[in-house]
């Protein structure tokens, strides 16, 4: 697995050595002798218990073997995993352009069946027309000085929404939204207007369900969290101001899953939803 020179994934990194080393330390084993077990350099054990070496799916299914720790391996690896690949700079995915950027999540909305989506400032990508595609993504292509590859993102982006509602009855949408999101404005009036029009349209559909919690919300046990896309129980992705992030642990799935049920008890559907997206459209004026 390549190394990161990220501080977060170094930290993580460490972490997960120090759990390695609790584990090691659990079966009464020196470092010296699980390297003997499995016939490392003992140096290869204090890198992976100090963050500086990541270690691979064989590394950790010998160290659970020789440490008596079996019913761990699963997770191990799936940490391990996680930690690696979780962290994707911007720059990085979108190196190749918004196109490219657009395209390379296409095979993960092809395969989930349950999506369940919650955003506190954007209308989502499934429910997003086209002008507001181009404005969200104009406004990314300009702060991060991309490429001007805006009209095939676009495209793509287009495409992936509608393979992923082309069958309503093999993919369902689970959408919570804060009233904010029915408010920032992206793009111009007419545009942010098409939208809600759109978002309203869409929530008539079979396989979207939308809830949308009202500003004036109680909020003490649960303020707004980052936004997150779960995709059945296989990950969560999280999008932060420096970079993507995929959450593939199964404890932190299971967190955002119930984070996600805590923000749906929360929001109002029906009419009462239709009702603040018609008040977001009055306001744009």
């Amino acid at each position: 697995m390549p190394s990161s020179p990220h501080s977060a994934t170094q930290e993580a990194r460490q972490a997960f050595g120090r759990r390695l080393r609790e584990i090691r330390k659990d079966a009464g084993l020196t470092a010296r002798r699980l390297a003997e077990a499995a016939g490392w350099h003992e140096s290869k054990v204090s890198k992976i218990e100090h963050g500086r070496q990541p270690p691979s799916d064989a590394d950790l299914k010998a160290w659970a073997l020789h440490c008596g720790a079996d019913e761990q391996t699963a997770d191990l690896i799936a940490v391990s995993r996680g930690i690696e690949g979780a962290y994707v700079e911007w720059r990085r995915l979108e190196r190749s352009g918004l196109r490219h950027a657009q395209e390379s999540v296409l095979p993960l909305w092809e395969r989930t069946r349950r999506f369940r989506i919650y955003s506190p400032w954007l209308i989502p990508g499934p429910v997003q027309t086209a002008g507001y595609i181009r404005a969200l993504l104009e406004s990314i292509r300009d702060r991060r000085g991309l490429s001007d590859d805006i009209d095939a993102a676009v495209e793509v982006r287009l495409e992936k929404q509608e393979r992923a509602l082309r069958d309503p009855g093999r993919r369902q949408f689970a959408i919570i939204l804060e009233e904010s999101a029915l408010r920032y404005r992206i793009g111009d009036p007419v545009t942010m207007a098409a939208q809600l029009g759109h978002l309203v349209a869409m929530a008539s559909l079979a396989s979207i369900s939308l809830g949308i919690i009202p500003a004036t919300a109680s909020r003490g046990a649960l303020w707004p969290v980052e936004g997150f896309f779960l995709f059945d129980g296989e990950l969560v992705n999280v999008e932060l101001v420096s970079a993507h992030l995929t959450v593939t642990q199964p404890s932190e799935i299971a967190m955002y899953a119930r984070t996600f049920a805590d923000l749906s008890a929360m929001a109002v559907r029906g009419g009462e939803a239709r009702s603040l997206i018609a008040a977001a459209m009055a306001s744009i004026g």
